[in-house]
């Protein structure tokens, strides 16, 4: 059975509980709900459950939900590995690429949607599949991306799976983002929630604990 917008209310201030005991406030951290490989339906109900801001991995599934929920004009984050050569379909109606990684990712989005809203994303894993830059890069590429005139809201990471390792992660993104005068730091998902709040995340990207496992 699909979740509910009840069901989904319900689980979004459990989010929002564990964010507060984390020391984090549930009024500034943002939820990005990712409704990966789950159908329009259920992005519609994480919307009217008050769900504003809804992510997707894949550029086929962001398109065609954002054309489901065009009545409701949610906030899109892409997630996902950007691929130029879908960079104009999903342009319209990204609100924001969070997975920047490249200046030629940057250029195409710059191309299509001027002023676009991106992050860069931070490479602490180490796996070509996850994408990301090097800490050490994050500086250069942010200065060529904002040259483009894009609007770099701040980074983005997914976090080594040990524990103390995600930390580590989690405070040298949060770290970084000081230094460069970036607002947001798009970090912790189900399982690492609370030291991604601890270590200063700004937004959380969350699929399992509000919509339970994907098929």
């Amino acid at each position: 059975m699909n979740p509910t917008p009840d069901s989904i209310a319900e689980a979004a201030g459990e989010i929002r509980r564990r964010i507060a005991s984390a020391g984090g406030d549930p009024e500034q951290v943002s939820i990005v709900a990712v409704t990966k490989n789950f159908p329009a339906g259920v992005a519609a109900a994480a919307y009217d459950a008050g769900l504003r801001i809804l992510g997707e991995n894949y550029a086929g599934e962001l398109i065609d939900k954002a054309g489901a929920l065009a009545d409701r004009d949610p906030a899109w984050h892409y997630l996902g590995a950007i691929q130029t050569n879908k960079v104009a379909r999903l342009a319209p109606v990204t609100d924001c690429f969070e997975g920047v990684s490249r200046l030629k990712e940057a250029a195409a989005i710059a191309r299509q949607r001027p002023g676009a809203g991106v992050m860069i994303q931070v490479d602490f894993t180490g796996r070509p599949e996850r994408g990301g830059v090097a800490p050490s890069e994050v500086a250069e590429l942010v200065g060529a991306v904002q040259q483009l005139g894009l609007d770099v809201r701040g980074l983005m990471t997914v976090a080594p799976e040990e524990p103390s390792a995600a930390r580590a992660a989690f405070r040298k993104v949060s770290e970084i983002a000081r230094d460069l005068g970036l607002k947001e730091r798009s970090m912790g998902m189900t399982d690492d929630l609370e030291i991604a709040i601890e270590e200063g995340a700004t937004m959380v990207r969350i699929g399992r604990a509000l919509f339970g496992s994907r098929t």
